[in-house]
């Protein structure tokens, strides 16, 4: 008789669910800091005690707005949701996972399409729950209305500041702020000192960079020192003393961007509102120095002009002067060095470029050559433009003088061969 053994049919392994959460702060206070590594132990202690989850780390994100998509943390989340890391993601509000309400159901559909979860603890809302993207949009409306009320707020606050001649932030390379009252920094003083006694001295401001850097004295923050810092130093009017509010405004609050201020909204100028390292005489010298290097009637000077501000539009590097045969041009330093391989861009004959430059009508802060025969001009007020150029033929080239050589030539070639036959 056959043996009959009863086989028990092993229960089914449920694979845990690796669970993240994403916790952010909009501002780098201290208390703000604290808030967040407050979320960052909640966080990993609800993960790790929950059965049938499996820690997936805290994302974080310090003193950046809701209102971002570059957060470099939220980024490295979704891009581990793709690597298929992370099942299910964890957060406290949707106002602290995106303020703007497309960039938040984008994020929630692509997430949703890979079958994670995203689970808002404070409105309680799964998103791949039937009801969850309804909730969401509506929900996501009030939280970016509430960060536009806030904005408007601290916009209205800011303005207020400025109509009373009072500055928003001060942080500036010769001075430092202590118990709120602005100080000189006399080392750094010395450097803006001999930034624009220098440049008073007729040197321009490329080989004022230089000369810092051989020095070895660094910038503001710690950079080293182009022409274009020695330019905003120089053109600065904290240096004697004054403030001018509003120079820029932030456009709207969903990207946060920052716009020079071109008569959009008043601006105030305020006079002695702390101590000055510069002269009122010698700033207004050296303004005027500016305006006629840049005058529409006069030359760009190569030293001080265009030295050192032409850059290339398709690999970033700097155009220099080079002379080819009996022309100038300016040529991409990058081609010049390891040829086509480097860099595609064209050059561009010296005389066309010095017109363009004399032609415009602002002091110009960076030249970039584009491709197609296109330059863009960048000027110190922060606006642009962009200018066409022709290549001219050969033909167009020749001078008289160039066509009577030339024709003589010719002929004493004709009557060599004619005597040589």
């Amino acid at each position: 008789m056959p043996k009959i053994k009863k086989v028990q049919t092993p229960q089914n392994y449920e694979k845990p669910i690796r669970v993240a959460a994403y916790a952010r702060v909009s501002s780098g206070k201290d208390a703000m800091l604290h808030s967040l590594s407050a979320q960052v132990s909640y966080y990993s202690d609800l993960i790790q005690k929950h059965p049938g989850w499996f820690y997936a780390g805290v994302y974080t994100d310090e003193a950046v707005t809701g209102t971002k998509e570059d957060r470099e943390n939220f980024q490295r989340l979704i891009a581990d949701c793709k690597a298929g890391k992370i099942d299910m993601v964890i957060t406290k509000s949707i106002s602290r996972f995106a303020r703007n309400t497309v960039t938040l159901l984008e994020t929630v559909r692509e997430l949703k399409n890979m079958s994670i979860d995203v689970f808002f603890e404070e409105q309680n809302i799964h998103t791949m729950s039937n009801e969850g993207e309804l909730m969401l949009t509506i929900l996501a409306s009030y939280a970016q209305e509430e960060s536009r009320s806030v904005s408007e707020n601290c916009k209205w606050r800011i303005r207020k500041n400025f109509e009373e001649g009072k500055a928003n932030t001060f942080s500036l390379y010769g001075y430092e702020k202590i118990n709120g009252e602005i100080r000189i920094k006399e080392d750094e003083a010395e450097v803006v000192r001999e930034i624009f006694n220098l440049y008073l001295s007729g040197i321009g401001t490329t080989k004022i960079a230089k000369i810092l850097r051989q020095k070895k004295i660094p910038s503001p923050k710690g950079s080293e020192w182009s022409s274009t810092k020695i330019r905003a130093t120089l053109r600065n009017e904290k240096y004697i003393g004054d403030m001018l509010l509003q120079k820029v405004y932030t456009k709207d609050h969903l990207c946060k961007k920052t716009v020079p201020n071109n008569g959009v909204l008043p601006k105030y100028y305020v006079e002695d509102t702390h101590p000055a390292i510069i002269s009122k005489e010698d700033f207004e010298k050296v303004q005027k120095l500016f305006s006629e290097r840049s005058s529409n009637t006069g030359k760009i000077r190569y030293d001080y002009d265009l030295k050192g501000i032409v850059f290339c539009g398709c690999c970033g590097h700097r155009y220099r002067r080079k002379k080819n045969y009996k022309k100038y041009v300016w040529r991409c330093g990058a081609y010049s060095l390891n040829g086509l391989e480097a860099c595609s861009s064209k050059q561009i004959p010296d005389s066309i470029l010095h017109d363009l430059a004399v032609n415009c009508e602002k002091e110009i802060e960076k030249i970039i050559i584009l491709p197609e025969n296109n330059v863009q001009f960048i000027f110190t007020d922060k606006t642009e433009i962009i200018k066409h150029w022709v290549q001219p033929s050969r033909a167009d080239s020749w001078t008289d003088e160039m066509k009577d050589k030339a024709r003589k030539q010719t002929i004493e070639r004709i009557m060599r061969n004619a005597e040589n036959n």
